[in-house]
């Protein structure tokens, strides 16, 4: 099953998500959180693991988005790290957060989504939660031609099951 949630811009999807995740072990992925210096970092969900997605540096190596600066590596790290979780094949719940412009670009966490998307959409018993801003909930519906899913808010997250 794909679970979205979706929200405005800034409205806590995150925090909602690193708040519902605290007392579980069943919930794997990626968040993208931001540190005390307000920059984007990606955290691994079960291995709390954290490395560098947002950078102020010029170097050949980065995508940039708006005023945003954002290292590939980190993109790259992240997409195997997705990758190698489902293949494993462990958790309930895997988080991909989040799906935004870039992927839309087939950039940024795109190649996880395409190929993890299609194999959670009909699965009972796992499931994908995306995290999507609600302006391009359309387009990244029809980016990755998902029919099967079920909107949540974050205040819609404590319903979902151990």
């Amino acid at each position: 099953m794909i679970y979205i949630l979706t929200g405005e811009i800034r409205t806590g999807k995150t925090s909602a998500l690193l708040n519902w995740i605290k007392n579980r072990d069943d919930v794997d992925g990626v968040l993208c959180p931001d540190n005390a210096q307000g920059k984007r970092y990606f955290l691994e969900v079960k291995s709390k693991s954290e490395f560098e997605l947002e950078t102020e540096l010029d170097i050949e190596s980065i995508i940039e988005i708006g005023n945003f600066k954002f290292l590939k590596s980190a993109f790259e790290k992240a997409n195997a790290y997705l990758l190698m979780v489902a293949l494993e094949n462990e958790s309930q719940y895997l988080i991909i957060d989040e799906l935004g412009k870039l992927e839309l670009k087939k950039e940024g966490l795109h190649l996880s989504a395409e190929r993890l998307i299609p194999k959670y959409e009909n699965k009972l018993n796992k499931h994908l939660i995306l995290v999507v801003r609600d302006y391009l909930l359309d387009a990244v519906l029809e980016h990755y031609s998902i029919i099967e899913y079920e909107i949540v808010g974050k205040e819609g997250l404590c319903i979902m099951k151990k």
